[in-house]
Parts: C-alpha cells; structure tokens; sequence
C-alpha cells in the first residue's frame, strides 16, 4: 500500500513538472490532449464498466460541452471560458433526458439506442445552421498562446476526475453500481433502484464528459459536428481507451488513454516521419489488432490483468491465452 502511494505521489509530481521541464509545445499538446481522454474514458468507465450499461454515445455529451462552451461565443457574445461552467451541467441535463428514455431497455438494445441518440445530435448539429453554423463550425480565438495554461487545466479536470470516480466507486453508490452491472434483477430484488442508481452514473459520467468538451472548444478553438459528435472519433476512441486500459478499474482509462493518444499520434505522422505515408493510414488496423489482442489475452485490460503481466514478464513466458484455465 505505501509503495502505490509512493508512485501515485511521484506520478503527479512528474505530471506537474512535465511542462516546465519539455519545453516542447507538440508533446505538450500530446499529454494535454491525452489528459483530456482520461477525463472520457474514465467518464465511460463509470457508466458501463463499473455500472455496466456499455454505452456507444459518450460524443452526445462531449459535442454537447463543446457547443456549449461554442455558442457563449456565437450566441451569448460572451467567453467560451463560460462553457466550463455550464457545459457540465447542459451534457447532464442531456443524459437525464437520454437516461429517461434509454434506461428502459438492456444489453444490446441499450447500446444500439446510445448509437441512435448520438446519431440525431450530429444531424441535427449539421443541420441547424442557425444554431450551430451547420458543417462551417464555430471558430473562436483562443485565450492563451502558450500551452502550459491548457496543461494545467486539463491536468486539474483528470486529476478531478479520477479522484470523483474513486471515490464514488467507494461509498454505497458504488456498491450499487456493481449489484446492477453483476446482476439487475438481483439488485431490484435486495430495493435497489437500478433505474435510480443508473441515472446517478450517467449524470455523473456526462457532466464530466461535458466538461471536456467545453474544454476542448477553449483549447482547440474550432468544432464541427462531425468532429465533436462522432462515433468513431470520440465514442469509440472512449471504448477503446477502456478496453485498452481495463474496465472497472480506476487507472485503467489513465492508462487507456496515454497508449491510445501516442499510439494514434505516433501513426498519424507515419512515426514521426520515418515511414512512409501509408503508415498513417493503418491506424484503425492496428487499433483493431490490438483490441484482438487485449481481449484474447489480457481480457481485463492493462491495468486488471497487471499482476499477471508481472507474472508473465518474471518468468519470461509467453502470454497465456484468456480462457487458460477455465
């Protein structure tokens, strides 16, 4: 226990030195936008994998955020800054509405109606013009020129994140959460609410989503439909980080996130210039292969499987498939 202290200690310490010690801004603006997927991924990993109702429409709260924080500009003619204050509440204003009428059904079904959902807010992000200037986007002017307020901002939104989810996941919300996901019936048989309980999750994970998408329209200044509302962009990208990382886990979408993020960056500019240019294209092969590989070995992910990564690395075997042993 002490010594998991002690690395969470030296991890923050090394993630608020980072930007004062790389003077970089391209892998500032690497870690800021990583740091904004540990907000998303954890956000996801509070509703499906720890309340388990796998949901494929998280761009529904984070294009909410962001056209929020968007049209302060636009509309209000005041600062995106603003956003940060109501693009939170707006997303969870949102899920209640989307909980109310999704929650009713499970499994599957529940997945295809977030994909739905989530498909109506990017049309009619396109299509209302005189709200949301359609596919010409909002474009605003940032407030900073150098990054390092932006790294800081993110770094506070994780860190504020991760530590809400942790501890919620410890009080008695949490251990509803897990009844519902293990078993619903069981839950609704011992009075527990599973409508009630899965609201509280998708309330909390879609103020925090929304909050990074408020974030993202400050930091990046420009959004479109289908960059904040789309599926494979942002909804998928949170399922992978979850994956990745290890679902129903607290650091599982930190660590989802960070691979994600370089991974994607490291194949986007064809590592860093050394391979040709078709290399950026296989992305969503490798992403594919590698979810293959994380399920079929480490179903748990990075982070749930850890111990057995440490395992596997002392006696220097290979890895084991998923179903040894069942």
């Amino acid at each position: 226990m002490k010594s998991i202290r002690l690395s969470t200690l030296a991890l923050i310490v090394l993630l608020v030195l980072f930007p004062v010690l790389i003077k970089s801004d391209y892998y500032r603006h690497i870690f800021i936008i990583a740091l904004m997927w540990v907000v998303i991924g954890s956000s996801w990993n509070l509703l499906s994998g720890y309340t388990g109702q796998v949901s494929f429409g998280h761009a529904i709260f984070f294009g909410t955020g962001a056209y929020t924080a968007g049209l302060c500009v636009t509309k209000l003619n005041i600062s995106a800054w603003w956003g940060m204050l109501l693009g939170g509440p707006v997303a969870l204003l949102v899920g209640l509405v989307i909980g109310w009428v999704c929650f009713r059904l499970r499994g599957p079904y529940f997945a295809l109606a977030t994909i739905a959902v989530g498909e109506i807010f990017r049309l009619v992000a396109t299509n209302w013009v005189d709200l949301t200037e359609g596919m010409q986007g909002i474009l605003i002017i940032q407030t900073f020129r150098s990054k390092i307020p932006y790294y800081y901002l993110a770094l506070g939104i994780a860190g504020l994140s991760v530590f809400v989810i942790h501890l919620v996941m410890r009080s008695k919300w949490g251990y509803y959460f897990v009844a519902i996901r293990e078993d619903q019936d069981a839950a609704e048989a011992l009075g527990i609410s599973s409508f009630r309980y899965k609201s509280l999750s998708l309330m909390i994970s879609s103020f925090m989503t929304g909050l990074a998408g408020a974030f993202y329209m400050n930091y990046m200044a420009f959004i479109d439909p289908h960059v904040v509302f789309s599926l494979h962009y942002i909804s998928i990208m949170a399922i992978l980080v979850g994956i990745i990382g290890g679902v129903g886990t607290t650091w599982g979408p930190p660590v989802g996130a960070f691979i994600m993020v370089l991974l994607q960056e490291t194949f986007r500019s064809s590592f860093f210039g050394i391979m040709p240019k078709w290399v950026s294209e296989a992305h969503v092969l490798v992403f594919g292969l590698l979810v293959i590989f994380v399920i079929r070995f480490m179903a748990n992910g990075i982070v749930g499987d850890w111990s057995k990564i440490q395992r596997i690395w002392g006696r220097g075997k290979d890895l084991p498939s998923a179903s040894a042993g069942n």
